[in-house]
């Protein structure tokens, strides 16, 4: 009997002791749950995270700004680009693909899968909008690249997407652009939140048919009759003409520039104005070269560039040669009557290139212009050519004053200017597309596709290395940005495959719109 006794004690200690471990167990499971961590986000956040990492990246100003001759570092190493006509692939993989398909196909993609049936059309057609316009970016600086399966490593599971070849991708985009700015609905839910337009949707209806002449546009030399069909079809519905309808990224201290954070803080002495550009405003008495030059006399060195001597005047500005580097740039700034090569003309830090000015992505200043050629091509029948064009450099000198008051240009001197300035008979596409590339100052992407598309300006190639340079043997211009080696190591096959039907993997091997 007292052994059963003990027994029944023993299990009844047992049963309690388990009950109280249970009890314990299911107490350290509610704790362990993260009641504040969110399992989805609202798509509208994504759309807003892909429009600020579409800022323009750093890199952008040592290939895209340094092919078209804006902006240029006599320094290699880690800046070497376009200055030195190197492929650097490090460099490559920084400015857009990293950036763009980490940071913004990726919530784009997400956006439109959670929005496509959730009773949010003008959210589902909004990133629709901006994801065409990412892939529009990556095609023009690539060719080739992962376009139906980019995005959906988390939705589908894709990891090793294939690629479209630019040609099968634009009519994609194309199509994208047409039915998504179509779409918008103003009687439709409101996306107030998001940080392009505040759910203004006239205004995204105009960004999404901006985009789409932009598209039409790229297609003038491959595809002329589908670029005046794309052209009508933007023109009718209804395009940016003022500056209020502007797309912008407008940073502040919590977002600021990636381009002003570089040009205020290690690479402050290192990158300045190129001269083909700074003698394209001078020669001309455009009064933009004081909205955007700083130089500071007599400087030796980065500290000497100092507020005290800095000069924003124009007769001032002298522009650094292409072709030099490091070891050779101070004996020209001795032939060119500089102290050192610091003394060259940069864009102003303090100005246009502080850390919170705005990047433009389409502006009414280029859509003007690409009216005015539209017009002259005879692919719209509406306005005037000269009008257009008159239109787009009022647009742009007024858009300076959006970086900072001190960028302003005088409405005397912007009326001065566009009367001495006239569209000239048989230097129009010259005159358009040159002016198209001052006002695609710092938006490097776009001033690198549009030159390469309409061969404007006649820019002398960056003599840096030529004709001997192994990275450019077929052509004296860069013409893409070669893939990122993440890309041949780990989607070897699928970028092998687009590099045999597109060309060697080259900075001279053309994209398939600039023939």
């Amino acid at each position: 009997m007292q052994s059963l006794m003990k027994k029944i004690v023993n299990y009844t200690l047992l049963a309690f002791l388990f009950a109280v471990a249970l009890s314990c167990s299911k107490g350290l499971e509610d704790i362990n749950v993260n009641k504040v961590s969110p399992t989805s986000l609202d798509p509208a956040l994504l759309l807003n995270n892909a429009i600020i990492n579409t800022s323009f990246p750093t890199k952008t100003v040592m290939y895209d700004m340094g092919v078209v001759q804006q902006m240029v570092s006599p320094n290699g190493g880690v800046l070497a680009g376009a200055n030195y006509n190197q492929d650097n692939r490090d460099v490559t993989n920084a400015p857009i693909w990293a950036t763009y398909y980490q940071n913004v196909i990726k919530y784009t993609h997400d956006a439109i899968v959670k929005t496509k049936d959730a009773g949010r059309s003008n959210l589902y057609n909004m990133a629709r909008i901006w994801q065409a316009y990412t892939f529009m970016i990556l095609t023009d600086e690539y060719g080739a690249i992962p376009y139906s399966e980019g995005g959906a490593g988390l939705t589908n599971q894709v990891f090793f997407p294939k690629y479209e070849s630019q040609e099968e991708i634009y009519p994609k985009i194309i199509q994208e652009l047409t039915e998504a700015s179509a779409a918008l609905n103003a009687t439709g839910a409101a996306e107030a939140s998001d940080v392009l337009y505040s759910g203004n949707i006239a205004q995204w209806k105009k960004f999404g048919y901006s985009l789409l002449l932009r598209a039409g546009m790229r297609l003038s030399k491959v595809d002329p009759t589908k670029a005046q069909a794309t052209v009508q079809a933007a023109f009718s519905g209804g395009v940016i003409l003022q500056n209020a309808d502007n797309a912008m990224m407008r940073h502040d201290a919590n977002y600021t520039s990636p381009i002003g954070n570089m040009l205020n803080g290690t690479e402050a002495a290192n990158f300045y104005l190129v001269k083909a550009f700074v003698d394209t405003l001078k020669n001309n008495n455009d009064p933009r070269l004081s909205s955007i030059a700083i130089r500071y006399k007599g400087a030796g060195s980065g500290p000497e560039q100092t507020p005290a001597n800095g000069t924003t005047a124009a007769a001032d500005q002298i522009g650094m040669p292409m072709g030099y580097d490091n070891g050779t740039i101070d004996a020209k700034a001795t032939a060119d009557g500089l102290k050192k090569f610091y003394e060259y003309s940069q864009l102003d830090r303090r100005r246009m290139a502080k850390n919170t000015a705005p990047i433009f992505f389409v502006t009414a200043a280029q859509t003007q212009l690409l009216l005015a050629e539209a017009r002259y091509r005879g692919w719209i029948t509406t306005g005037d050519a000269a009008q257009y064009y008159a239109a787009g450099i009022r647009a742009h000198m007024d858009q300076l004053a959006t970086y900072d008051a001190g960028s302003a240009v005088a409405a005397a001197d912007k009326e001065t200017y566009v009367a001495n300035h006239l569209l000239q008979a048989g230097r129009e596409l010259e005159q358009i597309n040159t002016q198209y590339w001052i006002a695609s100052f710092l938006n490097g992407p776009e001033a690198f596709a549009n030159f390469r598309r309409s061969g404007y300006p006649a820019l002398a190639p960056n003599p840096y290395g030529q004709p001997n340079n192994p990275d450019m043997k077929k052509e004296s211009f860069i013409r893409r940005l070669t893939y990122p080696t993440s890309e041949l190591s780990v989607n070897t096959a699928n970028v092998n495959a687009a590099i045999a039907k597109q060309g060697d993997d080259r900075l001279d091997t053309r994209v398939w719109w600039d023939k």
